[in-house]
């Protein structure tokens, strides 16, 4: 629901990952201009009825991608929970913002800007290179290794009792992705995968 920037990424990714994917936005132009990419249709979904003409109850997961309309976004969110769809996705502008989408329907609220700037702010100036924080502060981050883990394999290093971190995978220059195993040997220029509470590993990403 919204062909702006983020619908239509969200749109144009689920039908690159051949999901069945319908795409709504009461834009002509927009409609227009994905039309030869996407299934979409116009129609403005504050009105409970497009929602009906569409069929929107037979799908089972829905995104409201609207950030520039709060009346809109409430008005789309609370419209989906009414038919029936069981899992809605929705952007919000703000937490407070997101508050509101949750209390009336939403099972999930995504803040592109603020979830994008807290990973950036995570990666600058250290080693963490990726940073997604999953829940309740369990968080699963891409980056290079601390200098005293060089050339030792991962169950001399024993980081689970030192740090409280699990290195779940190792990705070597030149070579593919491989799981951890006890006898995986971090090398210098190897990117780890590793998960853990947010604040141990912001720890162990400072170390020298």
């Amino acid at each position: 629901m919204g062909l702006g920037r983020f619908g239509a990424a969200v749109a144009d990714t689920l039908d690159t990952m051949d999901i069945e994917v319908l795409a709504v936005d009461r834009d002509s132009e927009l409609v227009e201009r994905w039309s030869k990419r996407l299934p979409v249709v116009e129609a403005d979904l504050t009105d409970p009825r497009a929602l009906e003409e569409i069929g929107a109850g037979e799908f089972s997961s829905a995104v409201v991608g609207i950030g520039n309309s709060l009346e809109a976004s409430m008005l789309i969110t609370g419209n989906l929970a009414d038919v029936g769809i069981p899992e809605i996705w929705a952007k919000a502008i703000s937490v407070e913002h997101g508050r509101i989408l949750e209390r009336i329907g939403a099972t999930h609220v995504v803040l592109p800007e603020s979830q994008a700037g807290a990973r950036v702010a995570h990666s600058v100036g250290g080693r963490m290179l990726d940073y997604i924080e999953v829940e309740d502060g369990f968080t699963i981050v891409k980056m290079r290794p601390p200098r005293e883990t060089h050339n030792f394999s991962l169950d001399k290093l024993d980081l689970p009792s030192k740090y409280g971190i699990q290195v779940i995978g190792v990705k070597s220059a030149g070579h593919d992705f491989e799981y951890a195993r006890n006898d995986t040997i971090v090398r210098p220029d190897d990117l780890l995968v590793v998960a853990g509470d947010g604040e141990l590993l912001e720890r162990f990403a400072q170390r020298p």
